[in-house]
């Protein structure tokens, strides 16, 4: 099947993306979303001005569009996306949030595009040992949950870092996955890649329990 992949450069789509072709289908472009407002619930917005960059690196078409990040505008944008392209179903890194998947599945049910979402429902951890051992580089680019600090920012996703998420977890009730927001990542290189990239200029800003990693600019490199 051709597929549309719904792409924020996180782990989550990225590895959704890669499971997908690894069953046969062809993922023949990445579909973002890029909301102005920084809240929006549906899309993720961290760094999205590097997306470009990021399909380069992946050798995949961008389609992307600009939204003001209300919820309406958000899935209007998507709709109009999705209605242009000429595939057969969308591909989603939805793993527990019923907000995103119902309104993911609105979209694509009035379209008549199949949803895939190889995610969904799977055990957290299981998910993230499996990146793990897929070969995925990633690293956290923004924290928003009690127990990630300053340190977590910029932070490479081992097994030293999904060991202690999965104790953050257990001890504070958070999404080991971050699906419930708190945190967010950014995929350096995964099997999806050509090659792999490489963030500079790089600055950590931090406000009280929160921060987020700026980095000013993605460089595509060698292996």
């Amino acid at each position: 099947m051709r597929l549309a992949c719904l792409f924020s450069g996180g782990k989550d789509s990225t590895y959704a993306a890669h499971l997908m072709e690894q069953a046969g289908h062809e993922v023949v472009c990445l579909v973002s979303v890029v909301p102005k407002d920084p809240h929006s619930w549906v899309f993720h917005t961290l760094n999205l001005e590097h997306l470009p960059v990021m399909a380069e690196a992946m050798r995949k078409e961008l389609i992307a569009a600009p939204s003001s990040g209300e919820e309406d505008a958000d899935l209007s944008v998507l709709k109009n996306i999705l209605s242009n392209l000429d595939v057969e179903g969308v591909v989603t890194g939805a793993i527990a949030s019923d907000y995103q998947w119902d309104r993911m599945n609105g979209v694509c049910h009035e379209l008549g595009l199949r949803v895939f979402s190889p995610l969904w429902r799977k055990d957290q951890l299981t998910v993230m040992n499996d990146m793990l051992h897929a070969g995925m580089s990633v690293i956290i680019v923004g924290v928003y949950s009690d127990g990630l600090g300053r340190e977590w920012l910029g932070r490479q996703m081992d097994r030293k870092a999904i060991d202690q998420l999965s104790s953050l977890s257990k001890d504070r009730g958070m999404n080991v996955s971050g699906e419930g927001g708190e945190y967010e990542t950014l995929v350096l290189d995964s099997p999806m890649h050509h090659s792999p990239l490489v963030p500079h200029d790089v600055q950590v800003e931090f406000r009280r329990d929160s921060g987020h990693l700026r980095i000013g600019r993605l460089v595509i490199s060698e292996r």
